[in-house]
């Protein structure tokens, strides 16, 4: 399933038997948390989610490219961190007691996306949702479905100290 702009978002407001998420979910909370960081500088916006994804849109422009006008692979790396980070967060089970922090980001930069052709969607799926341990397979592509790197993030999840 390819996101696009134009595409109906949903809204889960009941959880099904299927879903990996623990915390409620709406797309406009998720995108107020990202306000006044560096998710808000570079554009990126969650748009989608599902029963066991999550799909964040970032846009190829002036923000995110490099001297050559093509996406950034930093910024590239920083999208798929957001959604794998923000698809942890909603796995936890008490959020006043745990938090998740990034351990590892592996990411292949498998071709190139031009300034000024939209945005790029990153979708991150689980590999293995564990008690302290979360790793997701991350794939971004272009708005024509061209796969423009993979990733794999790993997390843990650590207790909040008071």
């Amino acid at each position: 399933m390819h996101p696009c702009s134009s595409q109906i978002l949903r809204i889960i407001a009941a959880k099904s038997d299927n879903m990996i998420w623990k915390q409620p979910i709406t797309l406009e909370g998720l995108n107020q948390a990202g306000g006044n960081t560096l998710v808000e500088h570079l554009g990126i916006e969650i748009v989608e989610f599902g029963d066991d994804y999550m799909v964040a849109k970032m846009p190829v422009d002036h923000r995110t490219v490099q001297p050559m006008r093509l996406l950034h692979g930093g910024a590239s790396a920083a999208l798929a961190e957001t959604v794998g980070s923000t698809a942890s967060v909603l796995c936890l089970e008490d959020l006043s007691t745990h938090a998740v922090v990034g351990v590892e980001l592996n990411i292949n930069h498998l071709s190139s996306a031009k300034e000024g052709q939209g945005h790029v969607y990153a979708t991150a799926k689980p590999a293995k949702i564990g008690r302290n341990i979360h790793v997701w397979q991350i794939e971004i592509k272009d708005e024509m479905d061209k796969l423009i790197s993979v990733s794999r993030l790993t997390i843990a999840v650590v207790s909040r100290r008071s």
